[in-house]
């Protein structure tokens, strides 16, 4: 068996992540009920070329089916839930660090942006939406959240 020397600023940086997350959630949300639910913002990536906008959000143990994508006037919205598996009991987790439970993320979109013309894809956990422009003039995204 192998001796680890211990760092107590190992469990100071953990405590300080949770801190900083439970932060976040309330700056950006009331909290309340949806806090105590485990709602949960997932990371998103958006970044643009001279045609397309494109938005990659990371949605792990999520299919395309199990996903609300809606675009009404000037919004994005991806709305959707991630669940424990019913096979794996939550009594017998010995530590859960990634976010359970529905979220909701939003992106205001440019008049230069298509919206007919949405391309939506998921593969490996990862949900690209490709928005192709209008025209030559800079297109620009807005994230809400």
């Amino acid at each position: 068996m192998a001796i680890v020397k211990y760092n107590p600023l190992n469990e100071l940086r953990t405590m300080q992540d949770k801190m900083n997350r439970l932060l976040d959630l309330a700056w950006t949300r009331e909290v309340g009920d949806e806090l105590r639910e485990g709602v949960w913002l997932p990371p998103a990536d958006i970044y643009e070329d001279d045609t397309t906008v494109t938005i990659k959000v990371e949605v792990p143990d999520l299919e395309q089916k199990d996903l609300e994508i809606r675009v009404e006037e000037n919004a994005l919205t991806i709305k959707g839930e991630r669940r424990h598996r019913p096979e794996v009991l939550t009594e017998n987790f010995h530590r859960i660090e990634r976010y359970f439970g529905p979220f909701q993320r939003s992106f205001s979109l440019s008049p230069d942006l298509d919206r007919d013309g949405i391309a939506i894809s998921c593969n490996l956990g990862i949900l690209t939406i490709t928005i192709p422009k209008t025209s030559s003039h800079s297109a620009g995204i807005t994230v809400e959240l």
